[in-house]
């Protein structure tokens, strides 16, 4: 079985241009992500696949780089490119912009992308003001451990502990952040990026919706990693701390 670990990355950023060079601790930013990746056991291969020369010119001295098409909508769209020139099994799309992240979390998504279509991670969330914020995406599953539902809101409402304080609700229940990383197979994702955006994709931004208002099962597995993420320039200080205290 041939995995694929695939990173999409792009120069433009609205809030932080051109991120993916930026240097964290002396590397650029890409190199960090595609080092962590690197120390899978799971990965045959990882591959940048991006439309920016520059961005190859970069990361073709420490991995594979396939040239993509500049118009695509989603991360997803530019690794299908990849995935439909080269034969493998299961692809990994991974975001570019987590230097710190855990290749325990990759080996995991791949392990569960085996036996299901799709496949993410999640992890509890403890800190209080994740339990409002719409940028910590909320997941909940079945008790196969697949996904029901993705929201910006926080989901499951608790009627009998919802006049308790945050953190007594984040006690009385695991409430779960869904982490940006996604495990296919193949054909899984060729199917899926064919398909028309869906009503609560096109609701909620996000795009895993759309697999799930297509019958997708999602395999969710639960992981003690939390990413840490470059967003902004003001997150580079901090992912370096980070590293110097790891």
């Amino acid at each position: 079985m041939k995995i694929f670990g695939i990173i999409p990355a792009r120069y433009g950023s609205t809030r932080f241009p051109g991120k993916a060079l930026h240097p964290i601790a002396g590397r650029p930013l890409i190199q960090r992500v595609v080092q962590q990746c690197q120390k899978s056991r799971a990965l045959d291969e990882v591959i940048v696949a991006t439309d920016d020369v520059r961005i190859a010119a970069v990361a073709e001295k420490f991995c594979r780089v396939e040239m993509t098409r500049a118009d695509h909508p989603s991360g997803s769209d530019r690794i299908a490119e990849v995935a439909a020139r080269h034969p493998c099994d299961i692809v990994v799309n991974i975001q570019g912009d987590e230097p710190l992240l855990d290749p325990a979390v990759v080996d995991a998504v791949a392990a569960a992308a085996r036996g299901c279509e799709m496949a993410t991670a999640a992890t509890r969330i403890q800190d209080p003001a994740e339990y409002d914020n719409p940028n910590a995406v909320k997941v909940v599953v079945n008790a196969r451990g697949h996904a029901l539902y993705f929201s910006r809101r926080t989901i499951p409402y608790l009627r009998e502990a919802a006049s308790r304080s945050l953190p007594e609700q984040l006690a009385a229940f695991p409430f779960l952040k869904h982490l940006g990383i996604y495990g296919f197979q193949r054909d899984a994702l060729l199917r899926l990026v064919q398909l028309p955006v869906s009503p609560l994709e096109q609701a909620e931004k996000l795009e895993q919706l759309r697999a799930l208002d297509h019958g997708f099962r999602i395999a969710v597995v639960t992981v003690d990693y939390d990413s840490v993420g470059v967003d902004v320039p003001a997150d580079v200080a901090r992912v370096e701390r980070l590293l110097r205290d790891d």
